[in-house]
This record gives structure tokens, sequence and C-alpha cells, in this order.
């Protein structure tokens, strides 16, 4: 079912989608889809960095776009420049549907690919020398993601395959805590944690080109997204000590962030 987003022209609307994107990457799903191109284009401007969350995705939505596009189909998502419903951010019944793909078809005309205006150019302009002129950098949002990589079949070496997993080194990457999980028939899978700078790293790219092509394919026969979310600011200190012991996952929203759940704490 679509999600709405209630006038995003005003603070209030842009507050809502800063607080929805707090534990998401993405509009919908985990990767680049349609949803963010709907909401991308609703956008009247660069968000401003008071904003952070929404600045941060609308600069890699921006970046995706220049590059290489978006193929995603997403889930559906709807925006409304209404203001009497601009405090909530909810899913529509299902007989709102029909009504909601057809306004997404209105947004077929826009030009997403068209160069930059002068407007658009100064914008830019202004918000660069605005946070030169502050002397603060902006700190990188990262994820805590857990992957399942899982072997070819009973005769693959673990040790090997976690070393081969490892070997993969990047900047913006720590891997963390692992262990490995029996599937079934005597194959076990391999089960780790990884902690990514969201800005510098692409989990799907890094699985693609990386995990699953040569040489690693020798060990690993395919990989999966177990869970995939937004480290807060205020918890970027535990996490950074705890990765590299504790196996664990983040779920859920809780306060400005995520409630961190250790599924398997063992203290040696």
């Amino acid at each position: 079912m679509a999600v709405t987003f209630y006038n995003l022209k005003a603070e209030s609307g842009l507050k809502k989608l800063d607080e929805y994107l707090l534990s998401r990457s993405y509009i919908t799903g985990y990767q680049a889809s349609k949803d963010d191109i709907t909401v991308y284009s609703a956008l009247p401007s660069v968000p401003s960095y008071e904003y952070g969350n929404v600045a941060r995705w609308y600069k890699h939505i921006d970046a995706l776009l220049r590059i290489s596009g978006v193929s995603g189909e997403g889930s559906g998502v709807t925006v409304e420049s209404s203001l009497v419903a601009e405090d909530a951010v909810a899913t529509p019944p299902v007989s709102d549907t029909k009504a909601a793909e057809a306004e997404d078809d209105d947004d077929d005309d826009v030009d997403l690919f068209g160069e930059e205006t002068e407007e658009e150019k100064k914008a830019a302009e202004e918000r660069a020398a605005a946070v030169k002129a502050s002397g603060k950098k902006k700190e990188s949002g990262k994820s805590s993601v857990l992957l399942d990589v899982k072997p070819w079949d009973d005769e693959t070496d673990m040790k090997k395959l976690e070393e081969a997993v490892r070997s993969v080194q990047m900047e913006g990457l720590f891997w963390g805590a692992s262990k490995l999980v029996p599937v079934g028939y005597g194959i076990k899978k391999l089960q780790i944690m990884l902690t990514i700078v969201d800005d510098l790293v692409s989990v799907d790219d890094m699985v693609e080109d990386r995990l699953t092509a040569e040489p690693i394919n020798e060990y690993v026969q395919s990989c999966d997204i177990v869970a995939f979310n937004k480290i807060s600011a205020y918890l970027n200190a535990i996490s950074n000590s705890l990765v590299q012991n504790l196996p664990f996952v983040w779920h859920g929203d809780h306060g400005s962030g995520q409630t961190l759940q250790l599924l398997e704490m063992r203290i040696k």
C-alpha cells in the first residue's frame, strides 16, 4: 500500500519527511525506486541542512539520477499538497490505491533528468558557502547491516569463506561479529554484522561486485540482507564499541533513533 506525504512545501511537511527518513535509506524498500523519484520531484528545492535526513536522502537520489538513473518499481507513494492532513504520514485504505496510482501518472511528465536551472545552481552555491562559513563539517550518516552469506554446499570451507568475506575492505566499511547458523542437511550459513558510512558504501553494489564475484564466489553462493537500519547519532558511540564483539541488529523506532536489541551476548 502506498505511503502518503502531505504538503512538502511547508516546514511541517518537511519535518514529517525528515522523521520518516530517520530510520530509512529510501522512501520504500532497500533500494532506490520510483517512490524516491516521486517524492524527489515533489520537493520545491534542495532541502535545507536543518532537515539532515531529508538532505542526505535528496543528495543520494540526486546523484543516482545524474549517474545511472533509478529502476526500482517501489511500493507506491502519494504526495498531497493539502494542509488538512499535513500532520500525518499514513498508508491509505485499499480503496484509495487507484486514486494514488492516477496521481502518480501525473508525475510522469516531470523532467527529472534535465540540466540544473540557474536558480538551482545559485541555491547550491549559497548552501555550500554557508556550510564553509560555519566551519562545521556535517557527519555522514551510518547504517547497521546484518548479512546472511550462504555457501555452495556442505563441503565449503566456512573458515575460508569468512576470511574471503572479511578480505573485502573499503573506506566506510567496518566488519563486526559473526557466527555460523545451521541451515539444514549439514549446511551452515555465515551471519555477519557490518557498519557502513552511507555516503561511501552501497551494500547492494558490494554484494554484487565483490562478495558474489570472482574470486570470492568460489565459496559464496549468495548473500541476503537480513536487517538494514540507520544508526542515530546518539547511538554511534555504542555501535562503534559493540560491533566488533556482539552480533546485533537494530529494531523499531524509539525516541530519535532505534532501540538496540542484542540478539546474543557472549561475555568471555
